[in-house]
């Protein structure tokens, strides 16, 4: 667990540019941000650039309280049981919010019933990687040699996570016959890829981009709706001709269900105006990530069809849910 308190200094400029109503609704105590993954880890970064953000937004200060486990599930279930007074939120991640659901057949959370929206942050996109040394060239090619072999081995950061659920994607839109192998942490799954052990695997942009300009691994294609900027040269899904394949993994913060509007509000107003200035968005993309920006009713809506996209995607690829 790690704590960070971002301080009230130079803080009473930026809370006069709130409007009165939101100042007033706002609480009074440091509002603490918990995440349910290791400092270091993809969601831990994007919750700290937006802390450090907000700062000027939320006068009273910020906390990020770190809580991993269970994919997330521990920092969810504790923030699903707090009081509702705006004091404690979730930055959560897609597969807390929308893929849990179906993948875990006991949750101690729901989260269309124990928390409201406050505002998506930031998504990332994913590129799918293949080992240097592997004799291929594009995705056609990758598609061409694994189909000549009884198996090929794709990594995985970990079961029911977006990019197992890719890997099972490719493998049955392409005639695949792949075996998913699950890594329980980031660098075991680093280390397999790039030694060769996996022979395939879907990575965030901003994990694999560092190794594909070295190049110690060859990128085929990326998830996003277009080019990464950190890997401009690489096609999206959708530009080869598989738009099934697009995806992402997406960010935001969430508050316990009964927490009163006009908070909510108040909360919101306050990412919304940091997620517009270029400074964050700038550390946003530098990082690897896309800014995003959607209020509550956005993000709710999104998160709903989210559940239900990957809900459909569990079921088609036959995965079976955790215990």
């Amino acid at each position: 667990m790690r704590h960070s308190i971002l301080p009230r200094r130079a803080l009473l400029a930026g809370a006069t540019l709130l409007p009165f109503a939101a100042r007033a609704a706002l609480p009074d105590r440091p509002v603490r941000l918990v995440l349910g993954f290791p400092p270091g880890s993809g969601p831990d970064v994007v919750g700290r650039l937006l802390a450090e953000a907000l700062r000027e937004a939320w006068p009273a200060g910020v906390v990020v309280d770190n809580k991993p486990g269970a994919a997330g599930a521990i920092a969810a279930q504790e923030v699903a049981r707090a009081a509702p007074d705006g004091t404690t939120l979730l930055f959560g991640e897609v597969g807390q919010l929308a893929m849990a659901p179906s993948t875990y057949a006991r949750l101690p959370y729901d989260p269309a019933r124990d928390f409201a929206a406050v505002a998506e942050v930031a998504a990332i996109d994913f590129a799918f990687v293949v080992p240097a040394s592997l004799p291929v060239t594009d995705l056609d090619s990758y598609v061409t040699w694994g189909k000549a072999r009884p198996q090929v081995f794709m990594g995985t950061f970990g079961a029911g996570t977006p990019g197992h659920f890719g890997a099972a994607m490719l493998a049955a839109e392409a005639g695949l016959r792949a075996e998913a192998v699950h890594f329980r942490a980031t660098g075991e799954a680093m280390t397999a890829i790039l030694g060769g052990d996996v022979q395939g695997m879907f990575g965030t942009i901003a994990l694999v981009a560092p190794h594909v300009q070295a190049g110690r691994l060859k990128a085929l294609a990326v998830t996003g709706p277009a080019r990464a900027p950190l890997l401009p040269q690489v096609p999206t899904m959708a530009e080869l001709g598989r738009p099934s394949l697009g995806f992402h993994a997406w960010f935001g913060l969430v508050a316990p269900a009964a927490t009163p509007a006009p908070v909510l509000a108040a909360l919101e107003e306050g990412v919304l105006r940091v997620l517009s200035a270029p400074p964050l968005r700038a550390r946003l993309a530098e990082t690897g990530f896309r800014p995003a920006g959607n209020g509550r009713v956005d993000f709710a809506r999104m998160m709903q069809a989210e559940t239900q996209r990957w809900a459909e995607v569990v079921r088609a690829t036959g995965f079976r849910a955790i215990e």
